[in-house]
């Protein structure tokens, strides 16, 4: 915790690399050590928003620590920077969930 889903049609060259860097930027956001921050992607995905011009969706989870509007602009411009999706193509859902329905180390946080 956090989590960061990443799905997008565009072709991603260098997902290590990727999800590494979108770790440290949502671990700087949430100020939450990166040694928690979970992220996954699926690139290349058929995804129809308006058209089939390239796009992304987001999927971001924690506990506590979310501020959409104030994490919405650099998550958005990251995205286009990186992958040259442009900051309209691009939705991203917060979920801020509940200590008790988060579990890690076979315990949950609450």
């Amino acid at each position: 915790m956090p989590y960061i889903n990443v799905s997008t049609s565009a072709k991603v060259n260098d997902k290590d690399k990727l999800l590494e860097e979108i770790s440290i930027l949502i671990s700087s956001l949430t100020k939450k050590s990166r040694r928690f921050v979970m992220a996954k992607i699926e690139d290349n995905c058929q995804i129809f928003f308006d058209d089939m011009t390239p796009s992304c969706f987001l999927e971001i989870k924690s506990i506590g620590s979310l501020k959409p509007s104030e994490m919405a602009m650099p998550i958005s411009n990251f995205v286009y920077k990186k992958m040259g999706i442009p900051i309209d193509r691009i939705y991203i859902s917060f979920q801020d969930l509940p200590a008790s329905m988060w579990a890690w180390n076979g315990r949950t946080f609450g």
